[in-house]
């Protein structure tokens, strides 16, 4: 029966023409197969260099939250100059090493569920700068009333995702890890 069941799951694999070799160094495909955990959410950012570069002067944002060429237009050294009102500008060497990082994971090549529905809910060239802007994130956030975010002085935007999603540091965006500030659990 186990023999079996390998053989099917090595067809489906061969047959769905799945790269095995295509797998980060941090997962094996069969850690992939036999486990939910990236079927789930987000890949969490385990690199010291972005949680020490970007995670220094705001939430460390996963790489799957947005596509590929979102993190270019993010990453541009132009772009750097103006990160949303302020200079977040970077060696080269530092920069490119952080945009390789990004785009290893980002949102087109992830394998985690949210990503999958970000990169579903784009249009083929839409590459949004803001993760707020995603139809996906807009439309699961629609509901809440703004006098529980923008009229909220402890939430103020979606943009600072782990003041509600209490787990968001390990790319956990369940609605059950939700807590508003001021109003409690949310649930949709």
């Amino acid at each position: 029966m186990i023999k079996k069941m390998a053989l099917l799951i090595m067809a489906a694999v061969m047959g769905l023409g799945m790269n095995i070799n295509a797998f980060a160094d941090d997962e094996s495909f069969f850690d992939w197969l036999l486990t939910t955990e990236s079927r789930n959410e987000i890949k969490p950012m385990k690199s010291e260099l972005y949680n020490e570069e970007c995670g220094d002067c705001h939430f460390p944002y996963q790489a799957g939250l947005l596509p590929e060429a979102s993190w270019k237009k993010l990453l541009d050294p132009k772009a750097l100059e103006d990160h949303f009102g302020d200079n977040a500008e970077l060696d080269d060497e530092t920069r490119i090493e952080l945009l390789n990082i990004l785009i290893a994971d980002s949102a087109d090549k992830s394998r985690y569920k949210r990503s999958k529905k970000i990169i579903a809910s784009l249009s083929k060239n839409e590459a949004p700068i803001r993760i707020i802007d995603t139809p996906y994130i807009k439309r699961k956030h629609h509901e809440i009333p703004d006098k529980l975010i923008t009229e909220n002085d402890e939430v103020k935007s979606l943009s600072f995702c782990d003041t509600c999603h209490q787990k968001a540091d390990e790319g956990n965006y369940d609605d059950d890890s939700v807590v508003i500030p001021g109003h409690g659990n949310w649930t949709w």
